[in-house]
């Protein structure tokens, strides 16, 4: 009996002992501000780490199961919408920051277009009769030509019987028959040099001789040798390179900036560092319903020929200046549906998304006309990660008391950390998870029910 009591005793010291040694190692805490009394970081709040619109006022589980992550006083700026980043995360994001400024910028125009001949130049070659191609001296198209050349010969009975009518007025020395039979030839096409030898040979020609009027290359060729003409034939055009148009496509935005008279820049992937300067000829009075763009005629001197119709150009267009404005680079700004933000930098590691009204954009600069001024700092890379943390944060911070309470009342959340009624309940025994108190006691058991 004494040994049973001492044993008992024994048992007991054990388990009070065991109960305070492991209160000293997993201390429960009892305030949830988080704040030790030796000075440590105050706690606002846990969130859930997969998603920080879960708040809780006390450690605990996620729906997902995951402890919930403190936030700490340190880490929250009082003004909402502001974000802290720890340094070395900054760092490994790749954050970096430009000020905005406060000057002039122009109106210049960055955009695209193609080389086109000079419309100036371009001749249609047209017979004033019917006949038929019999010689055909330019055979291919792009076909240089120069001025006086003969392109082709042409047998037409109306040229004919026109020489022969012409002839015999000469014959009959009738001055008023000459003249309308001269004129009738010059009129269905005859050149002057032809009129001198017929006034000269006084014999009929059978292929009148078409010859170029100006120098060029053949753009198009619509004739094969022996085919049947008539005066709405195109035989060819002819067109010269040494003036071409580069024609260039505006944004619509940007169409009240172009006018002509403007300086303009050509580049072209084919000479790399090789720039031509000309002016804007003409400004097309409509746009391309496609497209939305206005279309925008350059004029360049192109005496080399090194521009070639239909090449892809890059076109800049020097505009006029605006008055003194806020800008910050293009790559700053974060463009939503209705409205747009940059991300300013507070300094500290503090960042808050800043909605701001743009205006023009030239080049790799945006006009800010409200939201910000001339010296704040905004971020221009990583901005959209601190954006999306921003309007987290301040969705965060509109929410009401009485609103979290309405969403904790229709939709409680699972506490991971209560334990169920089956495990509180001391009527029940315990289940097979349930771990037994002695070990040997449990296999001396398990012994016993086999032999059984």
């Amino acid at each position: 009996m004494n040994k049973t009591i001492l044993l008992a005793a024994a048992l007991l010291a054990a388990i009070v002992a065991g109960f305070f040694i492991g209160r000293s190692m997993n201390p429960v805490a009892t305030d949830n501000s988080g704040a030790g009394a030796d000075g440590a970081r105050e706690v606002l709040y846990w969130v859930a780490p997969m998603d920080p619109n879960y708040r809780r006022d006390e450690p605990g589980k996620s729906p997902m199961g995951m402890d919930l992550a403190p936030v700490y006083a340190d880490e929250v700026d009082g003004q909402p919408g502001v974000v802290k980043i720890d340094p070395t995360i900054v760092n490994n994001l790749g954050v970096r920051t430009a000020r905005a400024e406060r000057g002039e910028l122009s109106q210049r125009i960055e955009t695209v277009g193609y080389v086109g001949y000079d419309e100036d130049t371009v001749q249609h070659v047209h017979t004033r009769v019917d006949g038929w191609v019999e010689k055909l001296a330019t055979k291919a198209t792009g076909d240089p030509i120069e001025k006086e050349q003969l392109l082709f010969e042409l047998y037409s009975p109306t040229l004919v019987n026109a020489q022969e009518e012409y002839l015999v007025a000469l014959r009959s020395n009738n001055t008023l028959l000459t003249k309308a039979s001269k004129e009738r030839l010059t009129a269905l096409g005859v050149t002057g040099s032809e009129m001198a030898r017929l006034d000269k040979e006084r014999k009929v020609r059978r292929r009148v001789r078409v010859y170029a009027e100006s120098s060029g290359v053949i753009v198009h060729l619509g004739v094969r040798e022996g085919i049947y003409v008539t005066p709405a034939t195109e035989i060819m055009s002819v067109a010269a390179l040494d003036s071409i148009w580069v024609l260039a496509e505006v944004f619509e935005r940007q169409a009240a900036w172009v006018k002509p008279g403007q300086h303009a820049i050509v580049e072209l992937d084919y000479l790399p560092g090789k720039m031509w300067h000309g002016i804007v000829d003409y400004v097309y009075p409509e746009l391309d319903p496609k497209t939305r763009t206005l279309k925008v005629r350059l004029r360049f001197d192109n005496e080399r020929q090194t521009l070639r119709p239909n090449m892809f150009a890059r076109v800049t267009i020097s505009g006029d200046s605006t008055g003194p404005v806020t800008h910050v680079p293009r790559e700053a700004l974060i463009r939503g549906g209705s409205v747009d933000r940059v991300v300013l930098a507070l300094g500290d590691g503090r960042f808050r998304a800043q909605p701001v009204t743009i205006g023009i954009e030239s080049g790799d600069r945006v006009a800010i006309r409200k939201g910000i001024s001339a010296g704040d700092r905004v971020v221009t890379s990583g901005q959209f990660l601190i954006d999306s943390e921003s309007n987290i944060e301040r969705a965060l911070a509109g929410m009401s008391v009485s609103d979290e309470a309405q969403m904790d009342d229709s939709q409680p959340p699972m506490d991971h950390d209560e334990p169920m009624e089956s495990d509180t309940d001391s009527s029940q025994g315990p289940t097979d998870d349930d771990e037994p108190m002695n070990p040997e006691m449990d296999h001396d058991s398990h012994n016993m029910g086999s032999s059984q």
